[in-house]
C-alpha cells in the first residue's frame, strides 16, 4: 500500500478538483465574502471521506479483518491527527494568552508608549518590523505575528494605508526571523528534529534572512503614509491592568515550556503550551479571588480564562485544520510525492528554490513534511541544500498571505483589512526580498563556503 499511486483514480482526480475549487474560494475571500475556514474545512473533510469510501469499496475487509490498505489509511490518519493537533492546540494556547494580554491592556499600554513618544507612521513601521524579526526566533513566527498585528490595530485601526503594508512587513519579518532559529518556525523545527542540521547550523541563515527582509521592508516603507497616528495631548495614560505583567511572564514561561517539552522531554511542543494554559487558569483564578477580597463591598468584574478563549479567532484554527487535512489527503493519494522526483532531473538548488513558491501556495508545513518523508537525494552538498530548503520554505511562505502560519494568524486578527487581495498587491516586494535571500545563501554557502 505504501507504493500505491491513487493520483489517476477517480478519487484522486476528484480530490484534486475539490482542493483547487476550495483554494479558489479561499483566495477569493474578499470577492465572495465567505470566510476562508469554510471552504478549507469542507475540502479537508470531504477529501478523506472520499478516500475512506474508495478504500472501503476497492480494498474491503475480509471476514471482518481490515485489509492492509484500510490499516494503512488508519495509520496515516492517526499521524495526520497528531500533526494537526500539535498545531491546533499550540495556536489555541497562544491566542488565549494574547486575548488575556488584550484584556489586561498590555497592547493598549504599548500603543500608548509608542504613540505618545511622537513616532510617526514610518518609525512605527520599522519598530514593529524589527520587533517581529528578533522576537520570532524565540517566540515562533505565528505568536510574534499575532502579538504585533494586535499592536498595529491598537495604533490606528482606521488607517489601512498604514496597517496593510505594516501587516505584510510583520508577516515577512516574523517568517524571516523564524527561518534562522530551530524554534522560530514549525518547518525549521521539523528539519532540526530530523537531524538535517545542528542548532548552530541554522544561525548561519541569519544574513540571508535579515537582508532579504530589509530589502522587502525598504520597498514596503514607500507605501507608508506621512504623519502621525491620532493622539490627543489630553489622552489618558494607559497602564497595564493588575496581573498583566505576570501574564506576560507566564506567556514567556509557556513558550519556554513548549521548547523544553520538545527538546528535552521528547513531548510535542503543544504539551508545554497546554501546561502553560493550566498555569494561566490557576493564576487568573487566584487573581480574581484576591481582587474580590481586596475590594470588599465593591462589585468587581470577575476575570475568567474562558472569557479569553471565547474571543479567540476560531476561524483561524478551523482553517488550519481544514487546509492541513486537505493537503494530507493529497499527500496520501500521492500528489505531493511527484515534485521530489524533480531533484534528480533539475538539481537540488533549483527544486529547493521552487519549494519556496510551492510552500506559499500549499502551506510550508505539509510541503516540508513531504520533502522530509520522501528524503530526496540532495547531492554531495546535502547540508547546505537542507539549509536552503529550510530558508525557502520559511521565507517563501510570505509570498502569499495564507502561505504561512504567521500570515493566516494576521488575516484572522486583522479580518477584512489584511486580506489575500491586499497582500497580493504588495507581493512583488516580498518576491524581491525572497530573491535577495536566495542570492545571499548562494554567495555565502556555495561561493564562500561559510556555514
Amino acid at each position: 500500500m505504501h507504493g500505491l499511486d491513487l493520483t489517476m483514480t477517480w478519487v484522486g482526480l476528484a480530490s484534486l478538483v475539490i482542493f483547487v475549487v476550495a483554494y479558489y474560494f479561499i483566495a477569493m475571500e474578499d470577492k465572495y465574502h465567505i470566510n476562508k475556514a469554510k471552504p478549507a474545512l469542507f475540502a479537508g473533510t470531504l477529501i478523506f471521506m472520499l478516500i475512506g469510501f474508495f478504500i472501503a469499496v476497492t480494498y474491503p475487509a475480509i471476514d471482518g479483518v481490515a485489509s492492509a490498505e484500510q490499516t494503512h489509511l488508519h495509520h496515516e490518519i492517526e499521524i495526520l491527527i497528531i500533526e494537526i493537533a500539535g498545531i491546533f492546540f499550540f495556536l489555541f494556547v497562544a491566542m488565549t494568552y494574547i486575548e488575556a494580554m488584550i484584556d489586561r491592556q498590555v497592547f493598549s499600554a504599548l500603543r500608548y508608549n509608542l504613540v505618545s513618544k511622537g513616532y510617526d507612521y514610518k518609525k512605527l513601521f520599522w519598530i514593529t518590523g524589527l520587533l517581529a524579526f528578533f522576537i520570532s526566533p524565540i517566540a515562533d513566527n505565528l505568536t510574534t505575528a499575532l502579538i504585533l498585528s494586535t499592536v498595529l490595530i491598537t495604533i490606528d485601526k482606521t488607517n489601512k494605508a498604514f496597517i496593510v503594508p505594516s501587516a505584510v512587513n510583520i508577516v515577512v519579518a516574523a517568517n524571516a526571523g523564524g527561518a534562522w532559529s530551530p524554534f522560530g518556525d514549525i518547518t525549521t523545527l521539523m528539519v532540526w528534529v530530523d537531524g538535517k542540521g545542528s542548532f548552530v547550523d541554522f544561525l548561519y541563515l541569519f544574513p540571508a534572512s535579515f537582508l532579504g527582509w530589509i530589502v522587502t521592508a525598504f520597498f514596503l516603507s514607500r507605501f507608508i503614509p506621512e504623519g502621525n497616528p491620532p493622539f490627543a495631548d489630553n489622552e489618558e495614560k494607559v497602564a497595564i491592568a493588575p496581573g498583566g505583567k505576570v501574564i506576560m511572564g507566564l506567556f514567556g514561561f509557556t513558550i519556554f515550556s513548549a521548547v523544553m517539552s520538545h527538546q528535552v522531554l521528547h513531548l510535542p511542543a503543544m504539551w508545554g503550551m497546554m501546561f502553560g494554559l493550566a498555569i494561566l487558569k490557576l493564576y487568573v483564578y487566584q487573581m480574581s479571588k484576591k481582587t474580590r477580597y481586596d475590594n470588599e463591598g465593591v462589585e468587581c468584574p470577575e476575570v475568567n480564562v474562558f472569557s479569553f478563549i471565547s474571543k479567540i479567532e476560531n476561524d483561524t484554527l478551523l482553517f488550519f485544520f481544514g487546509i492541513l487535512a486537505a493537503v494530507g489527503g493529497l499527500h496520501f493519494l500521492g500528489f505531493l510525492e511527484y515534485f521530489t522526483a524533480l531533484y534528480s532531473q533539475f538539481g537540488a538548488t533549483t527544486v529547493n528554490i521552487g519549494v519556496g513558491f510551492l510552500s506559499a501556495i500549499v502551506d510550508n508545513v505539509p510541503v516540508m513534511s513531504a520533502v522530509l518523508k520522501s528524503s530526496p537525494d540532495m547531492g554531495v552538498d546535502a547540508h547546505s541544500q537542507w539549509m536552503l530548503v529550510t530558508l525557502t520554505a520559511g521565507v517563501g511562505g510570505s509570498l502569499i498571505s495564507f502561505g504561512s502560519a504567521a500570515g493566516v494568524g494576521v488575516m484572522g486578527k486583522l479580518h477584512g483589512i489584511y486580506t489575500f487581495g491586499a497582500h497580493m498587491k504588495l507581493a512583488w516586494t516580498v518576491l524581491i526580498g525572497y530573491i535577495v535571500s536566495v542570492a545571499i545563501w548562494y554567495v555565502q554557502f556555495q561561493i564562500l563556503g561559510i556555514y
